[in-house]
């Protein structure tokens, strides 16, 4: 793999590291409310509390997923493009349910990054 895929891989990972500092560390946080524009008394509700959470703890496993495929995995190539396949698909799932720019926003590194694994 080359070392602009790990790269770009390790800074995806990094993306999915912040999500999830959002979703379950600071939920109620000025950053949170304007990155998935919902308003801090939206945010407050002990329900919207427990999917951000759960949803965070999702999206931090999907970076040490990542990184493991990276660093550690011996198919290193087949696990990061399946990971980043899959990463795409969530965002362009996201992009038709609920904001169109979710595909850029979550799935425009990813698709960079699988993009160089064929190179």
């Amino acid at each position: 793999m080359s070392i602009l895929s790990v790269v770009l891989i390790v800074l995806v990972a990094l993306e999915f590291f912040y999500i999830m500092y959002l979703e379950t560390f600071a939920p109620t946080s000025d950053a949170t409310s304007r990155v998935f524009n919902l308003t801090k008394d939206e945010l407050s509700r002990d329900s919207v509390q427990t999917l951000f959470k759960n949803q965070g703890v999702y999206n931090g496993l999907i970076g040490v997923g990542l990184l493991y495929s990276v660093f550690i995995s011996g198919a290193s190539l087949e696990l990061s493009r399946l990971l980043l396949v899959y990463i795409i698909l969530v965002a362009l799932y996201g992009s038709f349910t609920s904001d169109k720019k979710i595909i850029l926003t979550q799935g425009g590194l990813a698709i960079l990054a699988l993009i160089t694994t064929f190179f």
